[in-house]
């Protein structure tokens, strides 16, 4: 958490990790991730990604990028 994690030539923070619990009484966990694309030399403040993921339903706020894909698997 709160760490920047350099995979390829994405640049992913999670800064927020946890487990809510829908209707069904089944588990889901949800993070507030930061995607900055190293290839983009124009501004370090531009993420390609930035907001909340839900592993139960990656198509919400899916990570969209034409070479690499990201998804929430579970907060430890």
């Amino acid at each position: 958490m709160g760490e920047t994690v350099k995979f390829g030539l994405l640049e992913i923070k999670a800064l927020k990790c946890g487990i809510s619990n829908n209707k069904e009484n089944k588990s889901n966990s949800v993070a507030y991730i930061q995607v900055r694309d190293l290839t983009n030399k124009n501004n370090d403040e531009v993420f390609v990604f930035n907001g909340w993921m839900f592993s139960s339903s990656p198509s919400i706020t899916p990570f969209d990028h034409p070479v690499y894909d990201i998804w929430l698997v579970s907060c430890y």
